[in-house]
Order: structure tokens, then sequence, then C-alpha cells
């Protein structure tokens, strides 16, 4: 029961923080597009005007995707913005016909949650592993080459890299497909000509998180290493004898700790870099979604893909403090 009540106090201000947070980027995002030229409204309703409705019935249609009209005052028009969020009404998509927000949303989740989430876990594994021997071996020429490998692909826009591998392996040597998230000519389903083409078609982006990744966690390890085998416990195990296998064990499980309070962080990171990642290899996942939503000026989609990004952020933080809680039993006293 203590467990529970501890668990609670820490839980609590995590979620009131992260709905507060949800709710400023829902707010600020509605302003800033108010704040662009020509109101959201009103390019709704000039695309229906083009589409061949009348202005009556295009007027209405405006009305039912935002709740609002742009003659209201602002205020109102926010009212009702924020009274639909909290009923889970994101509006229809200007850009997919009126089609509700959540089902476009619904659909290209899956494709940028996919190869984002598997090139953080394979930088993660390689990253720490490499990290590790970086600091015990940093004396020595492999520990130079890890940390030189470290530092060049953490210092590498993820747009060049992404430019570099496409034009690499799809344009000079087609060694790998471009566009799509799988070849078209196969029917969807549990079936492996379709399995086979889709981890083909993800296998730049992932390379491209993974790289993009991999230069961070190496560094970042590296560090969190030599600080602890600075350590009192480390200089103990060592004039007890303890062999090296065992005090790395030791060390390796101490250093780790910090590294999951990054790895949420990176959630929010890779997400916000899949708009180029996408967008490089024409990867239908949210990133490409959110930029051509905006080229269309579709802002319902724009709002509902920012909005979907900032709760995914606020999910992995508590996430990751609910497992840092677990892992490491200091921080529940």
């Amino acid at each position: 029961m203590a467990d529970v009540r501890t668990l609670a106090r820490r839980l609590l201000p995590k979620l009131a923080v992260g709905l507060v947070m949800i709710w400023a980027v829902a707010s600020f995002t509605f302003f800033l597009v108010h704040a662009l030229p020509g109101s959201p409204g009103d390019a709704a309703y000039e695309n229906y005007i083009l589409g061949g409705m009348s202005p009556v019935q295009a007027q209405a249609k405006v009305t039912s995707i935002y709740g609002f009209t742009s003659h209201d005052p602002l205020l109102v028009q926010y009212r009702g913005y924020i009274w639909r969020l909290l009923h889970g009404d994101l509006g229809q998509s200007i850009s997919y016909s009126g089609v509700p927000v959540s089902h476009v949303l619904r659909a290209a989740a899956p494709w940028t949650i996919f190869p984002a989430l598997a090139g953080l876990v394979i930088a993660f594994l390689i990253g720490t592993v490499g990290g590790a021997l970086a600091a015990v071996k940093r004396s020595s020429r492999w520990g130079g080459l890890l940390s030189m490998s470290g530092s060049f692909f953490a210092g590498i826009p993820v747009f060049v890299l992404a430019l570099v591998l496409a034009f690499l392996f799809h344009t000079e040597w087609n060694l790998l497909p471009y566009g799509d998230t799988s070849d078209v000519t196969l029917a969807p389903g549990f079936n492996a000509p379709y399995i086979a083409s889709v981890v083909q078609h993800a296998i730049l982006p992932v390379a491209t998180y993974t790289l993009l990744g991999y230069g961070a966690w190496l560094l970042t390890m590296k560090s969190s290493v030599i600080s602890v085998l600075g350590d009192d416990f480390i200089l103990a195990a060592e004039l007890r004898g303890l062999r090296p296998r065992t005090r790395m064990r030791y060390v390796s499980r101490n250093a780790i700790l910090p590294m999951f309070t990054v790895f949420a962080l990176s959630v929010g990171y890779l997400l916000g870099g899949s708009i180029l990642v996408e967008n490089v290899f024409d990867y239908p996942g949210l990133g490409n979604l959110l930029f051509q939503a905006i080229g269309s000026r579709d802002y319902p989609l724009m709002s509902g893909a920012f909005l979907l990004i900032t709760v995914a952020i606020v999910l992995a933080n508590i996430v990751a403090d609910l497992l840092y809680t677990v892992i490491d039993p200091r921080v529940r006293r």
C-alpha cells in the first residue's frame, strides 16, 4: 500500500504537468495558425467554393469542421476549439475531403512509430555498448576510433544524412526502394511477401534514425561510464580484487541509469525529426503528413499532428520516470 501511495505521489504531479503542457501546445497551435496569413476558415471556405459548392453550403461545411465561423470573435473560436478537443474531436481534414483528422492520424501514426522506434532501440543498444567500450579503452586506438565515429554522426544534420543515404543506396547503387511503405503491387496482409516489402522500404528511414542517434548515445554513455569509474565503490571493488568483468558489470548498471531519461527525450526528438526524414524518403508517416498539411493549409490536420506528437512526448517522459523508479531503488526513498 505504501508503494502505491509513493507511486501516486510521483505520478500525479507528472500527469498534471503533462496536461498543462498539452493544453499549452494546443493553445499555442491555435493562436499560431490564426496568426498566419489567411484564417483557417477562410482557406477552407475558398477550397469548397473552388470545388463547386455554393457560398451557403461552403459556410455550413466550414462550421461543421471547426465548430465556428471565421467571423466569430477569436475568444469564441478558441472556446469552441478547446471544447471539441475535450470531447476528442480534432475536426475534419480539408485536404482529405472531410475525413476526420483522428482517422487520418491513426492511419499514418504506425508508419512513424515503427521506423522511429526501431531506429531508436538499435541506436540505443549499439551506442551504449560502444560508449562503454570507448570509455574503458579510451587510451587505445579502438577507443579513439569509437569516439571519433560518435562525434562524426552526432554532428551530421538529419536532412543531410537522409539525403546521403537516399543518394547512395537508391539513386547511385539502386539497392533499396524509395517512397511508400511497401510495393504497391502487393496485397496488404500478414503474408511473407508483403512483410518483406514493408521491412525493405523501412530500411533507409530506420538506418537514418539509427545513425542519427548512435553518436549521441555513444558520447553520452562514454561520459557516464568515465564518471562512474571514478566513484568510490569502483575503487573499493578494485582494492577487493574483483575481476574486471565483474567490475564492468557494476559500472555498466550504474552508468546506464541516466540514459533512460535521455531515451524518453529522444522519442520527442525523433518524432520532430520525422518531418525531415519522411519528407526526404517520401515515407507516409506523421512527419510527411504534417509537411503536406502545412503545404495545403490543412489547419485541422496540422493542429492534430502537433497535438499527437506532444501527447507522445509527454507519455514517453512519464513512462521513463516510472521506469527509473523501478530500476533505481534509491529514487523511491
